[in-house]
């Protein structure tokens, strides 16, 4: 009986999306076209970003190949990369520069979104800074050692220490996974603590050693003439500029992506020393 009563309440169920959707047929074509029309003609482009260089890259290098082409640019400053991912999700802004396609799964996952990477785009590298110790030649027994808490830029920072030499780790098919558990050789018992990247720079007089983000070495005014080691950023790390993936093809996505991909970008990069030894994308030459 509960079967049967079941099965009549799918039915039921069906047939109301049916006859909705039968109803609405008729100005269901004429509001998909004024949709669509309104989408070819965006002209206003919202677009979120956390601390670090991509505000001042965009708007510097971008902003005026989009407004020559009669677009309207906002930028939205957010702290958090959870909340800006989810604000174009739910269509708050239309866009977010700060993040790496791996990082960008992890949100998707975790929020069950459908953010999509539009374009790469050039990006500071991670570095290792000194705090309270002044090189590497001679690290003492139980060191403090910051790292980034999102797993993907941990395993980062778990890069740049094993590439100077100061611990081994089993590698691991997701980033997104690394924890301090993977570590299978500290000879120097080194005390590595997760915390929020926001955090680190001020953290460093602390703590004898970080590895510090890109973007927050920047914002927090560091020196990378001054780093103990950079990472060699491995291209999944290389910050995107993100869309919901239903715009990725529209005409302002894509007038982006162009504008990231022209001569005057790339000359705009070029010219300013402040972008010496970022990573650059692929297309960039």
């Amino acid at each position: 009986m509960k079967i049967a009563r079941a099965a009549l309440l799918g039915a039921v169920t069906a047939a109301l999306v049916l006859g909705t959707t039968a109803c609405s047929g008729g100005s269901s074509a004429s509001e998909t076209e004024a949709s669509s029309g309104a989408a070819a003609t965006k002209t206003d482009i919202k677009v979120g970003f956390n601390p670090g260089p991509y505000r001042e890259m965009f708007e510097g290098g971008i902003v005026p190949i989009l407004e020559e082409e009669g677009y309207r640019v906002e930028s939205v400053d957010f702290t958090d990369g959870i909340v800006v991912n989810t604000a174009v999700a739910s269509g708050e802004i239309d866009a977010n520069i700060m993040q790496h396609p791996v990082y960008l799964e992890f949100v998707n996952s975790q929020e069950g979104i459908d953010n999509e990477a539009l374009v790469q785009i050039p990006t500071p590298r991670m570095a290792l800074f000194r705090g309270k110790s002044t090189s590497l030649d001679d690290v003492k027994d139980g060191a403090s050692v910051t790292v980034p808490n999102s797993p993907s830029n941990l395993y980062r920072g778990l890069l740049i220490l094993r590439d100077a030499g100061l611990i081994d780790f089993e590698d691991v098919d997701d980033p997104n996974t690394a924890d301090l558990s993977i570590i299978t050789s500290n000879p120097h018992n080194l005390d590595i603590t997760p915390i929020e990247n926001a955090q680190q720079v001020p953290a460093l007089q602390d703590v004898d050693y970080a590895t510090i983000q890109g973007n927050f070495i920047v914002a927090g005014g560091l020196d990378y003439e001054d780093a103990l080691a950079v990472e060699d950023q491995p291209i999944e790390f290389s910050n995107v500029v993100t869309v919901r993936a239903e715009d990725v093809d529209s005409e302002w996505a894509q007038a982006i992506k162009a504008a990231y991909q022209s001569p005057e970008f790339i000359e705009y990069i070029e010219s300013d020393s402040q972008y010496d030894g970022y990573n650059l994308p692929e297309w960039f030459n």
